[in-house]
């Protein structure tokens, strides 16, 4: 039997940006009728944000400290499941994977930072196995709507041509609203790591490596600007494709290939058609929206006017192995690195304590652990949309 537990979710973070966040649209939502706690170091801040925020007097609050592996795992010990919005994880997120992995606490996160999660992987997958704890990286921006869209789409390929689409371009319409701090944050600490550590490069531009030793075939070039025949329009790389594309790929694995051991997929942007299209391509290609002076910061972000001013529209298209094919979209309503991402993560949280209490301890990304049912949840209650054009 399961052992009793404080508390259904624990969002440790919780006077972070972004853990603000989570935390006021988990309040917003009565928390959906689960017991949830904020945590933090500082329980005077924690403290302070509950009461900004509006949430209940009475929300508990719980202290904890990356610096600090015991507080970790007591944390751990009291919570069904984790919410981790605290960044860049290879700097603050290994303690608490091996708290929740050791407890048998599940655990979601935002993270983007695929040295990272291959460490973890290989260091804690069996302990969350025997655990029963499910780990699952990635449920915010990246890289739920890219996952899931991958994903939705393939569900109705199957319908449609009693078979998966061997070859999916992700291509992404619209997007506006600014990358988080702790994205910028993250490929900071993920480079720094690179310089001291040379070899991971391969690595990390190895479309395969979250997927488990599997090796597929040779992915589309999607590091410069082209014109796509297919959609008679030209893209440019986007940024978030390498974390995407790897976690689109462990997805297909760990499910037991169903979109077949030959799937081919890139993501990219669409900047228009003709010479302003290749324009915007090369300017795309050259821009650098998460470095310079103006690169945002950990801890800081948008004003809510401007979160609720932005949106995001991602187009996938499928082909089937006879040439046929089929398209499907997924939209968010606010901005995708913080008023989305927030959603994204609570509703990812209450799916797994809530929906999924036949899925066997793990470390998932979010398509093979929460599919369909977050999807179902993510267009209830956060303003994402799923459709088939």
């Amino acid at each position: 039997m399961e052992q009793q537990r404080d508390f259904d979710i624990v969002i440790y973070g919780a006077t972070g940006f972004t853990g603000r966040l989570v935390a006021e649209y988990l309040a917003r939502q009565g928390g959906h009728g689960l017991t949830w706690a904020m945590a933090g170091r500082n329980a005077d801040k924690l403290a302070a944000v509950r009461d900004e925020i509006g949430a209940p007097a009475e929300t508990p609050l719980v202290t904890a400290d990356a610096g600090d592996p015991a507080s970790l795992d007591a944390m751990a010990a009291r919570a069904r499941c984790i919410i981790s919005t605290v960044g860049p994880y290879q700097l603050y997120g290994g303690d608490l994977v091996a708290a929740c992995a050791g407890q048998g606490t599940d655990y979601v996160d935002l993270c983007g930072e695929p040295l990272w999660m291959r460490d973890m992987i290989a260091t804690h997958q069996d302990a969350a196995k025997a655990s029963g704890a499910r780990i699952v990286f990635s449920c915010g921006f990246d890289s739920i709507p890219f996952d899931l869209g991958v994903l939705y789409l393939q569900d109705a390929a199957r319908e449609k041509f009693s078979s998966a689409c061997p070859r999916v371009r992700g291509r992404v319409r619209a997007m506006n609203g600014e990358f988080s701090g702790g994205t910028a944050a993250s490929l900071g600490a993920t480079m720094e790591r690179i310089k001291g550590e040379p070899d991971l490069l391969q690595a990390l531009v190895d479309p395969f490596c979250l997927a488990g030793g599997f090796r597929g075939p040779e992915q589309p070039a999607d590091n410069k600007p082209y014109e796509d025949e297919h959609l008679g329009q030209w893209v440019a790389p986007f940024i978030m494709a390498t974390i995407n594309s790897k976690n689109i790929h462990r997805s297909n694995a760990l499910m037991g290939h169903p979109y077949g051991e030959d799937f081919r997929y890139d993501e990219m942007m669409l900047t228009g058609p003709g010479e302003q299209g290749k324009a915007a391509a090369e300017y795309v290609a050259k821009a650098d929206p998460l470095g310079g002076e103006n690169a945002p910061r950990p801890g800081e972000g948008p004003s809510k006017e401007a979160r609720e001013a932005g949106n995001y529209d991602v187009l996938f298209v499928g082909t089937s192995a006879d040439g046929e094919e089929l398209r499907a979209s997924v939209s968010g309503d606010m901005d995708p690195g913080y008023g989305s991402t927030s959603k994204m993560i609570a509703e990812s949280a209450v799916c797994l304590v809530t929906e999924c209490a036949d899925l066997p301890g793990g470390i998932y990304t979010p398509a093979p652990a929460l599919g369909q049912k977050l999807i179902a949840r993510l267009q209830a209650h956060a303003g994402l949309t799923f459709t088939l054009e």
